[in-house]
């Protein structure tokens, strides 16, 4: 710090040190004058004998060691100012370099938020994702493998020596009423110690803790920041509150902070799960689970846990009387843990580092052209350089010079281009996918400045390493005799640029090539058939019937009936239907096996199969073909007839046709009742054209769930309602909608309003995504190819002017000529 100090205030002690050199002239003249001596004649002698006061002041400079430093700032004036004697030329070298330098820290900071900065999390690394493999039951290739039960949850939380906080959660969708009109938010339910273990306090009020999980306590919920602003205009009072969710009053007990999510997921509301430990059974393998490790513990160590405690669970419960606790031995059931941050970004990161590699070639082409327009420049300063030589200048000094303009350059490329990569990023924000991971944690932070500088100077010493080279080594005696005007040496000369424009071009084809076949295998994908047609005449919205709201089973489906037919009833309005999810909408409706009747599961349990739970005309609306059979009907759901509907894949492995499985019948477990295969429809691309099509199994949504003398009825209380219509998307025909549901019942909000083309485009989002960004790179590939060809072919015409004239005062035909510099620009394109 003292030596920067000293540094930064040399210029005072420049001053001061020529200051004591007269004050001590003057003493000495003084002196000499008292002695007899004239005033001149004693200025002369006190010079003489002090000596070259300019020499003495230079060797106490280099005395103080700023000798470098100040040689380096002049060379940094110089440049500055031979660039602003070319302005034309600056500012092309710069704009190219803000383009590639911005687009590179703009993806950059993309993967950096995403992929490499930790999650928002106090010590995040010490967080895991809690999901189990299943290879019994085929689970290991989900997403999240199998997910957890309570039972689960209880046994892991009584017994585990690894964790310091462990919870579960699972996302949905609840009614708000009683505030403006009636709706349906996110909703994310969380067990005790999610928040915990996260450990991000809350922005008001307090967590949800241990008391708000009881099943018979007092209701309480939570609010995340953005529903604190939209609906609570961010009332530091709101705390206390009570509001109405699935027609139960719930007190407000806190806010979390802007920005908060669990495990990269957004929500509105926070409800505490009310488990009852004295009533759970073994299976409900539906929670996602979250847990921090103790100091010291590794993810094997609490793998090794989890296996210990598999045999303490199916010891513990049971799925009701007189079943076999230990029936999921043969799921062989495994921990599959991993760090909480993996799960969050998923496989997005494939993505990211191949949109980085193609915007770092961009940035090589952009090189490689500006590298063209300095060796032309440094060729153009020759007899400059050649007389610099002559007078003594050696190669460190004329190379560092060459440099030091490139680094320059490569400098203010970095100023512009930081903000060229503010306009991308809002652009990137735009046109990225929504489910994107931490999609709103992206930005520019010290890091991606810190990228930008490092950038900028390697593209600086890249860009001058190859002009500094070829120049510094030159010949004043030739340059000055005229030697370097002979035609070879001009194409020794052209030889350097030739070999980077054909770089150029190679790296573009490859750039355009890569873009053209995500082109190709886009529209392969366009073609594919989904399973539905006409996806733009096909309006979804989500309805949801709370228990607290309509307790009875039959009665939800009664309603939800009643809504059809009022939708049926809108002009325009040719079929309708609901099911308990729509293809490619994300939301999963359930898994479970089937046995199928006739066949031995003793050594074995059956793979599990993709749920779904349908209506009446959910097929014929959909524009889902029948391939076999029927469609469910009314009769079959409220007499609780026991049919079921199956994806042609699974009528082909199971039966072995279509037609076959017609008639045939399958069961989930041995307790249950035979179910008859009425229908078999074709295969549909559930979660999205790029997937495989699952094997699916259709249930009606209403049907008889009893597993023994008990009868317990299943309704799809939250189900996707699908109209075709010429009209759908308009906002008459959404209002038309709205007041038909309400005509049914005034406190059923209509949430997530979109046409079957939205939801089937968001599916694609990823995949155009990625084809943006690399027809963007090819796209400036190909404009900086271009340019750089014409930078050749325009600077080898400018130094063969002579020749040119030469040649047409001696007959040479003009399209000859023109043919001879078209001709060089071809073959250097063939040749790249």
């Amino acid at each position: 710090m003292k030596w920067l100090v000293q540094l930064f205030s040399r210029n005072r002690r420049y001053d001061d040190l020529s200051a004591s050199i007269q004050e001590h002239l003057v003493e000495r003249t003084e002196e000499l004058m008292e002695e007899g001596l004239p005033q001149k004649e004693a200025e002369q002698r006190a010079r003489k004998e002090f000596g070259n006061v300019t020499l003495i002041e230079e060797r106490s400079r280099e005395v103080w060691g700023w000798e470098t430093v100040e040689s380096l700032e002049a060379d940094f004036k110089f440049a500055f100012r031979r660039l602003g004697k070319s302005p034309g030329f600056a500012a092309t070298v710069i704009l190219t370099l803000a383009i590639g330098i911005g687009a590179n820290t703009a993806v950059f900071s993309v993967l950096n938020s995403i992929l490499l900065k930790p999650l928002p999390y106090p010590e995040p690394e010490k967080l895991l994702s809690l999901a189990m493999d299943a290879p019994g039951a085929g689970l290991t290739n989900f997403t999240d493998g199998l997910r957890l039960s309570p039972s689960m949850y209880f046994t892991f939380l009584d017994h585990n020596q690894t964790f310091q906080s462990l919870g579960v959660w699972t996302r949905g969708t609840t009614n708000v009423t009683g505030l403006e009109k009636p709706e349906e938010v996110h909703t994310t339910f969380v067990s005790d110690g999610v928040l915990q273990t996260l450990g991000v306090p809350p922005a008001a009020g307090r967590w949800l803790l241990q008391a708000d999980q009881e099943p018979r306590g007092f209701k309480t919920v939570m609010l995340s920041y953005g529903y604190w602003q939209r609906r609570f205009g961010a009332d530091p009072l709101v705390v206390g509150r009570n509001i109405t969710i699935d027609s139960q009053p719930r007190e407000i007990v806190g806010v979390m902070p802007r920005g908060f999510q669990i495990a990269g997921n957004d929500f509105d509301l926070l409800v505490p799960l009310a488990f009852d430990r004295n009533h759970q059974i073994l299976a409900g393998f539906g929670f996602q689970g979250v847990a921090r490790l103790k100091p010291g513990i590794s993810i094997a160590q609490a793998d090794a846990d989890v296996t210990r405690m598999i045999p303490m669970w199916m010891d513990s419960y049971t799925n009701g009387p007189g079943s076999n606790s230990h029936y999921y031995e043969v799921w062989r059931i495994t921990p599959a843990f991993r760090p909480l941050k993996q799960k969050v970004i998923g496989n997005i990161g494939n993505v990211l580092w191949v949109v980085m590699a193609t915007i770092g070639l961009v940035m090589l082409i952009a090189c490689t052209n500006i590298a063209n327009l300095l060796l032309v420049r440094a060729d153009g300063r020759q007899h400059e350089l050649a007389i610099r030589a002559a007078l003594g200048a050696g190669r460190g000094r004329i190379a560092r010079e060459l440099l030091l303009e490139s680094v320059s350059l490569g400098l203010m490329g970095g100023v512009f281009g930081t903000g060229v990569a503010y306009a991308g990023l809002q652009l990137l924000r735009a046109i990225g996918p929504a489910d994107l991971p931490r999609l709103n944690e992206i930005s520019l932070d010290a890091l991606s400045f810190g990228f930008t500088l490092a950038i900028a100077i390697l593209s600086g010493l890249l860009l001058g390493a190859i002009p500094a080279l070829k120049y510094s080594r030159v010949q004043g005696g030739i340059v000055l005799s005229g030697e370097g005007r002979t035609a070879s040496a001009s194409r020794t000369r052209l030889r350097s640029r030739n070999v980077l424009v054909v770089t150029q071009v190679a790296i573009a084809l490859v750039l355009l090539v890569s873009a053209l076949l995500m082109i190709r295998t886009f529209q392969a994908l366009r073609h594919v058939e989904p399973g539905f047609a006409d996806p733009g005449h096909l309006q979804t919205m989500r309805i949801s019937i709370p228990e607290n709201l309509v307790a009875e089973p039959n009665m939800v489906t009664h309603i939800e009936n009643e809504i059809i037919d009022k939708l049926a009833a809108i002009p325009g309005v040719t079929a309708t239907g609901f099911g308990s999810s729509v293809p490619m909408d994300g939301i999963e409706s359930g898994w479970d096996e089937i046995r199928v009747e006739g066949k031995d599961y003793e050594d074995a349990n059956p793979p599990m199969r993709l749920y779904s739970y349908v209506s009446p005309g959910y097929f014929h609306t959909l524009g889902t073909r029948l391939v076999a059979g029927r469609e469910f009907t009314w009769t079959d759901i409220y007499g609780s007839k026991p049919a079921g509907v199956v994806s042609e894949n699974l009528a082909r492995e199971l039966w072995g046709t279509p037609a076959a499985a017609i008639g045939k019948r399958f069961q989930v477990i041995p307790k249950m009742p035979w179910v008859e295969v009425v229908g078999v429809v074709e295969d549909v691309r559930q979660n999205g054209v790029s997937e495989t099509a699952p094997a699916i199994v259709y249930w009606p949504a209403l049907h008889d769930d009893s597993h023994g003398s008990d009868r317990i009825m299943y309704a799809t209380r939250s189900a996707t309602f699908i109209v075709r219509s010429d009209r759908a998307g308009s906002v008459s025909f959404l209002n038309q909608v709205q007041r038909a549901v309400w005509s049914v019942n005034a406190n059923l909000p209509v949430s997530s309003a979109q046409t079957m083309q939205d939801i089937y485009s968001q599916s694609l989002a990823r995949t155009s995504f990625t084809l943006v960004m690399l027809a963007i790179a090819g796209s400036m590939a190909l404009a900086l190819g271009i340019i750089g060809i014409y930078g050749v072919i325009s600077y080898a015409i400018a130094q063969r002017t002579r020749e040119i004239g030469i040649r047409l005062a001696l007959g040479a035909p003009k399209d000859e000529l023109k043919w001879m510099f078209v001709r060089s620009a071809l073959v250097l394109t063939g040749t790249g």
